[in-house]
């Protein structure tokens, strides 16, 4: 469970005492500040990042939902207030949890475990993108040789019974299934036919039922797969 950077912002010492106590008795949570008023809020975030904002409504010179109304780059925001008339306008402004004062630990905790989830939701998606983005070269097994490619330059695999023929600088035949080989290869790669597979990249045009690629490569595109084909290109263009 990774650790949450909070701030406190309510001008109140003995809610910000409250919160205080609260932070503490939850080990995932690290209180960077306790701020009496927005300002002091802005000039933290601008400074630093931020995970969780435990924000009061009503504050001296600017309230919480003004302060929203300002930030750019909110973090996760958690209204502690004793005025319910505001839930409205503050899930409006995309608030994780809006706590009615005064609150019981229990209720500050399911507060916190909701940003919890949203954040190692968030940190999974961005592991995978950045994985996905490394992937850049795969190895073949060829003629007792292990060669190294550059997905890039692949223009096009073609299955050959319990092979593949993978077409780059050269072909290389490969002792493994298409079906299998798909599942290692970028979302860059179509599937065209069943013994066809195209990098995407390498498409020149499409002529009728056929594919031509930009080394002049003309290839079928099989007739359950014309879908995908064109579902690719229609959202290639968005």
């Amino acid at each position: 469970m990774s650790i949450l950077q909070c701030i406190i912002a309510d001008d109140e010492p003995i809610a910000r005492q409250i919160l205080e106590n609260y932070i503490q008795s939850i080990p995932n949570l690290e209180l960077v500040a306790s701020c009496k008023n927005a300002f002091e809020v802005m000039e933290i975030l601008q400074k630093q990042s931020i995970d969780i904002l435990f924000l009061d409504i009503n504050m001296p010179k600017l309230s919480g939902l003004s302060l929203l109304k300002t930030l750019q780059n909110k973090p996760n925001v958690i209204i502690t207030t004793a005025y319910p008339e505001y839930a409205v306008e503050g899930f409006a402004l995309s608030v994780t949890d809006y706590l009615l004062k005064p609150f019981s630990l229990e209720r500050f905790l399911q507060a916190v475990l909701k940003v919890q989830q949203n954040t190692d939701a968030t940190r999974k998606e961005s592991v995978i993108l950045e994985e996905k983005e490394v992937v850049k070269s795969i190895f073949i097994k060829s003629d007792k040789k292990i060669v190294k490619l550059d997905f890039k330059d692949i223009s096009h695999i073609e299955a050959y019974g319990n092979y593949i023929k993978i077409y780059a600088d050269a072909m290389l035949l490969t002792p493994q299934t298409l079906t299998d080989f798909i599942n290692k290869i970028p979302d860059s790669f179509l599937r065209i036919h069943k013994s066809f597979v195209i990098n995407f990249e390498h498409l020149k045009l499409i002529d009728g039922n056929q594919i031509i690629l930009q080394n002049e490569v003309k290839l079928p595109i099989g007739k359950s797969y014309r879908k995908d084909v064109l579902d690719r290109i229609s959202n290639f263009n968005q």
